[in-house]
């Protein structure tokens, strides 16, 4: 989807990045490095995103690191075209309709720090949950997302990941 609007697949790699979780962040070696591009491809991108607003940069020491702009009009637009497009959005609603009482849900892994893989790791916690159905979800939202998906169950989880789902606060 987003292919068709963007057709640079670095900008649309660099947004994944940043929009998918705000505090991530990055410099231009190490976003080079990670996305296997060339510094002058992530430079020409990461200078179009910061002049049109969508990122910050701050100089720290001999580097320069990037982020997205939390305070641009266009941030939380942006973060939910992200989010669909990775099809986090299809993944919640999918768990939500059939799963039972789900307390959270969490990405861990390469997604929750910004790095399109391909692999989607999904924490699902709660209780009385419907184990026999994750095997079927996992499937169905795969083919739909294009993407693979490995779900954990858990009833308790405390550790660190991207929390696209909080009962509590509706996320």
């Amino acid at each position: 989807m987003l292919e068709t609007l963007i057709t640079s697949k670095t900008r649309i790699r660099i947004l994944v990045k940043f929009f998918i979780n705000a505090a991530n962040n990055g410099h231009l070696r190490g976003l080079a490095d990670e996305m296997n591009e060339s510094t002058n491809a992530i430079r020409k991108e990461l200078n179009t995103l910061t002049d049109a607003g969508y990122l910050e940069k701050k100089a720290i020491q001999n580097r320069v690191s990037y982020k997205a702009n939390t305070k641009h009009p266009l941030f939380a637009t942006l973060q939910k075209i992200v989010f669909q497009h990775i099809g986090l959005d299809s993944i919640v609603e999918m768990i939500l309709d059939r799963m039972g009482k789900v307390k959270k849900v969490i990405i861990i892994g390469d997604y929750a720090n910004g790095l399109d893989s391909g692999k989607i790791e999904v924490i699902v916690v709660g209780e009385e949950l419907n184990t026999e159905y994750i095997d079927q979800l996992a499937v169905k939202i795969e083919n739909e997302i294009k993407r693979e998906v490995q779900f954990y169950i858990t009833q308790n989880y405390t550790g660190k990941g991207l929390m696209i789902y909080n009962e509590d606060s509706k996320i």
